[in-house]
């Protein structure tokens, strides 16, 4: 799992918000959509592979995906929560 002070010091390389630790419900509406084939980076890039941990933007508009506990802040790899149908508000 993700060391909590570091954690604190993480921000969108993109936007600058401060990132939160995906909860549950979010988690589960992204590995839906990822199942279904339908999660797209921004790089255009398919996620094919279900999440355990994601870090979410301030405005829950951007998730990174969390690696064997290492963030993944690249903002060619964000995936933008719009294209999950049924993302938690």
């Amino acid at each position: 799992d993700m060391d909590r002070k570091l954690l604190d010091i993480l921000a969108c390389p993109a936007s600058r918000q401060s990132l939160a630790l995906l909860d549950a419900a979010g988690i589960d509406a992204l590995n839906r959509a990822i199942a279904a084939g339908g999660v797209r980076r921004v790089d255009d890039t398919t996620q094919t592979e279900a999440l355990r941990e994601a870090l979410l933007t301030r405005d829950r508009k951007t998730v990174y995906r969390v690696d064997d506990g290492i963030p993944v802040l690249l903002a060619e790899e964000a995936i933008a929560t719009a294209q999950v149908e049924g993302f938690p508000a």
